[in-house]
């Protein structure tokens, strides 16, 4: 194993920890740390936990301290090799036969490859952050797939042959956990559990994504959410629309809306799923309690 002690100038957890504040993205010793060993080891990072809590936030921001375009790959369920590594051109290859006649035409050349998210990172390691999303989206046959590729970090392609990266690339993972990783594919990465922050860092998070809130409705904000997620929700509220709430109560009151009122008109911001509406809608006050 090659240990790569700086990578992108970052040299430690502490660098790595200022560097993704700079990017609007604070992360705690943690999630510092995991980062930094992934990048340190040529390991995927694996981040798990609930929707919302900032785990493709994270991937966003380390692609940009690392000044790497990211490349992003949406699981979902029936996702195969193809849309993920490279398929064929088939009607340019069609109009490349007709177009040459006689003449020989070699089917398979760069102009005719269309590379998907795998393949692209394979191409430019030091160029790119590849983002595995929602892993757990997709199925067991697709796991298996990628455990391989993450093995050697290499995809085999019949028509031209294997084609290995010149170094690890920088990739990201992540699962809302609504099914169990295979325990071999957790194995390969650096595993970092993110979990809804402590009031006072989600404060601080509001205020930095938020500058238009003031430092007490972020507060206020942040222990009404805090409330939310203590009930039996479909859809419990993350860190994103904690931000998002902070924002639209903040623009409703500087129309008029009087606290709590503002939050309470606001609610379809936080809450997304109308079962959960109809369910906090009789504990709102409860809910906004000192937010006035």
């Amino acid at each position: 194993m090659t240990i790569r002690r700086s990578i992108g100038g970052i040299d430690s957890p502490e660098a790595l920890a200022r560097a993704l504040r700079d990017a609007q993205y604070i992360a705690d010793e943690g999630l510092a740390t995991a980062a930094y060993l992934a990048l340190a080891l040529g390991k995927p990072l694996l981040l798990e936990g609930a929707p919302g809590v900032g785990k493709t936030e994270a991937a966003k921001a380390l692609s940009a301290i690392l000044a790497r375009e990211l490349i992003r790959l949406q699981a979902y369920e029936g996702i195969d090799a193809a849309a993920a590594m490279y398929e064929w051109n088939f009607p340019r290859q069609m109009l490349a036969i007709r177009q040459a006649g006689d003449s020989y035409v070699n089917l398979y050349g760069d102009e005719f490859l269309i590379a998907r998210p795998l393949l692209l990172a394979l191409q430019r390691p030091k160029e790119r952050l590849l983002l595995i999303d929602e892993i757990d989206r997709s199925d067991h046959e697709f796991e298996a797939f990628l455990l391989e590729f993450l093995s050697d970090f290499s995809l085999s392609i019949p028509e031209r042959g294997t084609i290995r990266a010149s170094e690890p690339p920088v990739v990201v993972m992540t699962s809302n956990r609504t099914r169990e990783l295979h325990e071999a594919l957790r194995r390969r990465c650096v595993y970092h559990w993110i979990g809804y922050p402590d009031p006072q860092l989600e404060a601080q998070i509001v205020m930095m994504r938020a500058s238009s809130v003031a430092r007490d409705t972020a507060h206020k904000v942040v222990a009404a959410v805090g409330r939310l997620r203590k009930e039996p929700l479909a859809k419990p509220p993350g860190v994103a629309e904690t931000v998002e709430w902070a924002e639209a109560a903040t623009l409703l009151n500087a129309q008029g809306a009087s606290w709590p009122a503002a939050f309470a008109r606001a609610i379809g911001v936080v809450l997304k799923d109308q079962d959960d509406l109809a369910y906090i809608t009789p504990r709102l006050d409860a809910v906004l309690k000192g937010a006035a």
